[in-house]
């Protein structure tokens, strides 16, 4: 049964930070390298590290092909379509939309989990997630909730919106693994088949950008260490921790978690420029724990 623990948590937390590390380098590097191709080489160079580590499930005798149809769908899902939707996002899209849009997770993971498993969300944990969500507008909006009103539809929310229901559904997946051995598998093992099966996924998208010319890539010491940076944290540490979070709360109670990368952002953002945090940011972090603890609540007592 999904419990939430301090070591739960702590691989939550690291998660999350590490993602709000990754789109800072996202802005940083728009300009400098095109989206698809930001996450190609990415994913590239992540499965370049890991491969030490985790041939061994490219073997012929591996349980990876036993499972080959799920792990087409969790490297589409988790490394291949929502990296590639983030950074196509953050070409047109604010801040405040993407991030915002992206706090909904909850939501979707609660009407996934009822719809497609058949676990059934109680009003607490849609109470929690409404609390959640408000904590991450004052965020966004630096107090001013106000603000909300002047936000504008783009075809960069859309994209995120579509990102962040294709993540609830990896989420649950990562927590139901059905026949798979997965669970009994060295981490690196099933780490490395998420990673190459989604960098195949990338590749065909990467495809497109370059056949319509709009790949480009400038090398330097600046961008390669935002490259190896988004390569090593936010991909490898990150997702692993993700999925022991995951298959130790469950994926209602981790979704809301993710409300903290806004927070994150907020404050490694202020940190670059000098500015301590303020007292909205004390009070967006409160709403958020108060949102993921009326969620954990309901998880102690049947299955989240």
């Amino acid at each position: 049964m999904p419990k939430l623990t301090l070591a739960t948590a702590a691989y939550l937390l690291i998660a999350t930070a590490l993602w709000a590390g990754n789109a800072i380098a996202g802005r940083l590097l728009v300009g400098s390298v095109s989206p698809i191709t930001l996450s190609a080489v990415r994913w590239g160079l992540a499965a370049l590290l890991l491969l030490p580590l985790g041939w061994r499930v490219f073997k012929p005798q591996s349980a990876l092909w036993q499972s080959k149809q799920r792990f087409i769908l969790l490297g589409l899902f988790g490394v291949g379509s929502y990296n590639v939707l983030l950074y196509l996002a953050l070409q047109t899209s604010t801040a405040i939309n993407v991030t915002l849009i992206g706090a909904s997770m909850p939501i979707w993971m609660l009407l996934i989990g009822a719809i497609w498993y058949q676990v059934k969300p109680s009003l607490l944990q849609l109470f929690g997630a409404i609390v959640s969500l408000v904590g991450v507008a004052i965020v966004l909006t630096r107090g001013e909730l106000s603000a909300l009103l002047s936000m504008q539809m783009v075809v960069g929310d859309l994209l995120i919106m579509l990102a962040t229901i294709l993540w609830a559904f990896y989420s649950w997946m990562l927590s139901r693994p059905g026949s798979s051995t997965e669970r009994q598998w060295p981490w690196a093992d099933f780490l490395m088949a998420q990673v190459l099966v989604g960098l195949l996924w990338t590749s065909i998208f990467d495809g497109f950008e370059i056949a319509m010319g709009h790949a480009h890539l400038e090398l330097n010491a600046w961008t390669g260490s935002l490259i190896l940076f988004v390569a090593v944290g936010p991909s490898l540490i990150a997702y692993r921790c993700w999925g022991l979070g995951v298959n130790g709360a469950g994926p209602t109670v981790a979704a809301f978690f993710a409300n903290f990368i806004p927070l994150f952002t907020a404050l490694l953002s202020a940190a670059m420029l000098g500015e301590p945090p303020q007292l909205f940011h004390g009070l967006a972090f409160a709403l958020i724990v108060l949102g993921i603890w009326v969620s954990s609540t309901k998880s102690r007592s049947a299955n989240a």
